[in-house]
Parts: structure tokens; C-alpha cells; sequence
């Protein structure tokens, strides 16, 4: 959960009192223009936005009721409880394909019993291992695009994250592809919150349970949130018109 969460790069108000519920168990897709703070937003989630030297934010990240900024949890735990998936995939070139997924387990210290039984695992909920299975041992670069970002994910959910940030992970993918990692969405959104950044409204549509439109007044003005609530009713029944208007296509 967001409370009031504004951000700024030096003196660039970027996002105005974000609040927002991202149900546990549920898919929430970040819809809006370029430019209105989506992709900021989804990394002020993890604490990846306080990796940039001019960034700062204010109000609160709330994980199972811990603020996540608060002195509870260290930005390590949170980063491995609120994992990232980015727009273009990001496997280790050096590593193999079992070897990237173990990746973020070995940076974090965790040990497991028996790791091919996680790299399978972790390989069948990202839809890769009857790809993958002989193939355990090749480069994960020699993956085509949309099987490396399906590696991404099954590396991302090794470490068991309670969340699963997304942004725009289809965006650079053809439509085949795309289609896969929506199943692959929907099939672990049964056990892991799923919050996804995405320009495509019918994606957002199909993926999403639900939908948070974010948009700016004017240059220079900050991003807010203009409606949220559950996809269906966002696109079928808006309460703003602004909303009616970008979900048609009539702007944005």
C-alpha cells in the first residue's frame, strides 16, 4: 500500500500524493501517458528510486503493515520481498541460464537444499522450462527476447518476493511472446502480488485485476492519480472523463 507518496529528482516534483492499494494476491496495472510518473512510482516501491543521487520522496510504503522505508526492514530485505522486473530483459551474459536464476539467491546469501529442483520450479512459473530444461547449461543471452525476460521473471521469483514489480515488461516483445508472459502473469499472480506498468490498454485489460490511471495536469506539473479501482469498471464504466477519454484513445 501507498500513502500520500510524492517524489522529486533535485527540485523536479515528479509525483503528487500517490495513494494506492495493490491487493496481495492480485494483478494492478499503472496505466497512463509517458512522462506522468508510472515507472517512478513503481520504483519508489523496492527503494530503487533512492539509488539516484537527486531523488527523494515523502509518505509511506506499506508491505504486510511495515513501511518499508522505516527502520524495520533493511533495503536489502526489502529488495528481495518486492522483486523488479525491467523493460528490457537483463540476463547475466556470463551466467548460464540455471546459474541467472540462482543469481539473486548467491548476491543475497540464501542456500538451498536442492537447486535444480528450484531451477525447475522457478522455470515452469515463468513459463520457460520445457524451453529451457536442455539447455540448463547454455548462456542465458543465447535465449531468444521474450525467453530471456521469462528468465528474468523465474529469477526474480527465486528468491520468493512477496511482490513482483513489472515495468513495461512486453514492450520490446513480439505478440507471441507478449501473450506468453501474460500467461505467465496470470499464473503467478495466484501467489505473488503482480504491480505492472504498461502503455497497452488492452493488455492492461486482459492481465489486470485491478488499474490505476496516472496522468499530469500540465508541463512541468506532477503525476496523480486520476482514478483507481478494478479494471473492468475503469474501462467499461470510468467515473472521470478523463479517464473515458485516454482509455478510447482519445488522447495520451
Amino acid at each position: 500500500m501507498a500513502r500520500d507518496v510524492s517524489a522529486w529528482f533535485g527540485s523536479n516534483y515528479v509525483l503528487e500524493k500517490i495513494s494506492l492499494v495493490m491487493e496481495p494476491g492480485k494483478v494492478t496495472a499503472l496505466i497512463g501517458p509517458s512522462g506522468c510518473g508510472k515507472s517512478t512510482f513503481l520504483r519508489i516501491l523496492n527503494r530503487m528510486h533512492e539509488l539516484i543521487p537527486s531523488a527523494k520522496m515523502a509518505g509511506a510504503v506499506e508491505l504486510d503493515g511495515i513501511d518499508v522505508y522505516g527502520p524495520l526492514l533493511k533495503v536489502t530485505e526489502t529488495r528481495l520481498r518486492i522483486g523488479m522486473v525491467f523493460q528490457r530483459p537483463n540476463p547475466f551474459p556470463s551466467m548460464t541460464i540455471a546459474q541467472n536464476v540462482l543469481s539473486g539467491l548467491k548476491l543475497a546469501g540464501i542456500k538451498v537444499q536442492n537447486k535444480d529442483e528450484l531451477v525447475m520450479h522457478c522455470l515452469e512459473r515463468a513459463g520457460l522450462w520445457k524451453e529451457a530444461r536442455n539447455r540448463l547449461n547454455d548462456s542465458g543471452a543465447a535465449l531468444s527476447g521474450g525467453q530471456q525476460q521469462r528468465l528474468c521473471i523465474a529469477r526474480a521469483l527465486a528468491v520468493r518476493p512477496n511482490v513482483l514489480l513489472m515495468d513495461e515488461p512486453c514492450s520490446a516483445l513480439d505478440p507471441i511472446s507478449t501473450r506468453v508472459i501474460e500467461e505467465t502473469i496470470s499464473e503467478i499472480s495466484r501467489e505473488v502480488t503482480v504491480v505492472i506498468v504498461t502503455h497497452n490498454m488492452q493488455q492492461a485489460q486482459r492481465v489486470s485485476d485491478n488499474c490505476a490511471l496516472f496522468l499530469v495536469d500540465g508541463e512541468g506539473q506532477p503525476g496523480h492519480i486520476v482514478e483507481a479501482g478494478p479494471s473492468q469498471l475503469v474501462f467499461s464504466s470510468p467515473k472521470d472523463p478523463r479517464t473515458a477519454d485516454y482509455v478510447e484513445g482519445r488522447f495520451g
